[in-house]
């Protein structure tokens, strides 16, 4: 769940080329507002071209080095990059293709997605994606979107990378105010009580933990800072669905330790917004059936004792 944050900036022209100086080659991003990001350096997808009604091929780079979207080694791209990446398709093709207002809100109901670890080496140039979105399932109210669905496939230099899915409704301004009421004002708090270690929740900075301890095993305190730069490169009036997706990640690391947990995939279902003025709880427990190599853990969130997200985890465990 995003809320698109705005902003107004100076319109510079740029110089004019002399002809045939410019190569056809010359890639740039798409608009960050398209993609509901503030920071330019957040934006991954460079293009978009549609191959039929509802079928767009797009493209997109991930870089070298990322401060957040990176292995603890620094030798991978982080999965949740991909569905970060997946999470901007839809929102930028709402925009682009089927003229959805910048000043719309999206709910997200559901994110699925799943990587090839094998193709997520970070190599020594940056990661050129090559993407395929079909898009499903399209409700309008007169001329406007309402509703839409997606699947998204990645791949890199041939190489089958993530594919992932999800389902958005788009909602107009006045409908989000009557929707949300007095919580379309509520800002997060500055303070948070004692963090995890970076290492049992499979970070390696303090800062990119949001993770705090509760009274009961299996059980964690969600504890977001609205500073951090990338979960939240804006800020909104609800804890955003990737920060849920990423501490559920921290959970079902937290939970398996000792055991190095490298989760390759998720599937998400938000239930409600998570708001910034009740505490959210964070329920994580393994899934019967894994091998030894491998491992499932389910996620749950709660806030004033109703489920708001569950995530089931899938991926591989470090030898023990």
């Amino acid at each position: 769940m995003t809320v698109l944050a705005h902003q107004t900036e100076a319109a510079i022209p740029a110089p004019r080329p002399a002809a045939g100086v410019l190569s056809p080659q010359l890639t740039t991003t798409v608009p960050r507002e398209y993609v509901h990001r503030a920071c330019l350096a957040e934006v991954f997808l460079t293009g978009c071209r549609q191959v039929d009604g509802t079928r767009f091929a797009l493209t997109g780079q991930w870089p070298r080095a990322h401060t957040f979207f990176t292995s603890t080694d620094g030798l991978r791209h982080d999965p949740l990059q991909a569905a970060e990446t997946i999470r901007q398709v839809g929102m930028f093709l709402a925009h682009s293709e089927w003229d959805v207002p910048l000043s719309h809100h999206f709910l997200l109901h559901d994110m699925q997605y799943a990587t090839h670890p094998d193709h997520l080496l970070i190599k020594d140039y940056p990661s050129n994606l090559d993407l395929e979105a079909d898009c499903t399932d399209l409700v309008w109210k007169g001329n406007r979107l309402a509703q839409f669905a997606m699947h998204v496939t990645i791949t890199r230099e041939g190489q089958p990378t993530a594919h992932g899915s999800g389902h958005f409704t788009c909602i107009a301004p006045a409908t989000y105010r009557r929707l949300r009421g007095e919580q379309s004002a509520a800002t997060p708090s500055t303070v948070r009580p004692p963090l995890l270690a970076p290492h049992l929740v499979g970070r390696m900075f303090s800062r990119d933990v949001v993770l705090s301890e509760a009274d009961r095993p299996q059980r964690w305190l969600l504890s977001t800072d609205a500073r951090h730069p990338v979960l939240f490169d804006h800020i909104g009036d609800h804890v955003p669905g990737m920060v849920l997706i990423e501490a559920a990640r921290q959970a079902a690391f937290a939970l398996l330790s000792p055991r190095a947990f490298a989760a390759c995939g998720a599937t998400t279902v938000f239930h409600r917004y998570v708001e910034y003025d009740a505490p959210c709880w964070i329920d994580a427990e393994a899934v019967p059936g894994a091998d030894d190599g491998t491992a499932r853990v389910a996620v749950t969130g709660w806030q004033n004792d109703k489920p708001v997200f569950r995530t089931e985890l899938s991926g591989q465990l470090a030898p023990a």
